[in-house]
């Protein structure tokens, strides 16, 4: 069965961090492209940040560049999100995703991606 599977979630007061993994079952994210989103409340989910990973590209929402950083395990099991400097914007269910992409991962929309996580909330919270 193919499927991801998300942990990390929680809740953190702001200025705090999390990580969030992702671990692919039933398949390998080696060729794939790889990318977080979210969604809050009342709101449409976005792109946190994405990683083709066959040739290392990586690109992030302005909301999240230099506190969130992607990655993934080399042998192409795991994906991470890193999440630094957290604030209560950052509130939200986040998903992580992957699907076969031919160009660089920030050019498909999230409907382009097949295989999703089960989401995680993450709550940012004095």
């Amino acid at each position: 069965q193919v499927q991801l599977v998300e942990s990390g979630g929680g809740s953190v007061q702001p200025g705090g961090s999390l990580r969030l993994s992702c671990a692919a079952a039933g398949f390998t994210l080696a060729d794939r492209a790889v990318g977080w989103f979210r969604q809050a409340p009342g709101k449409e989910r976005e792109r946190v940040s994405c990683l083709s990973i066959h040739d290392g590209t990586t690109t992030y929402a302005d909301s999240v560049k230099g506190r969130f950083t992607i990655s993934a395990d080399s042998a192409g099991n795991t994906m991470y999100l890193q999440m630094n400097d957290l604030k209560p914007e950052d509130t939200a269910i986040y998903y992580c995703a992957a699907e076969r992409l031919a160009l660089r991962c920030d050019l498909y929309p999230d409907s382009d991606y097949g295989t999703w996580g089960q989401g995680a909330q993450v709550t940012v919270s004095s």
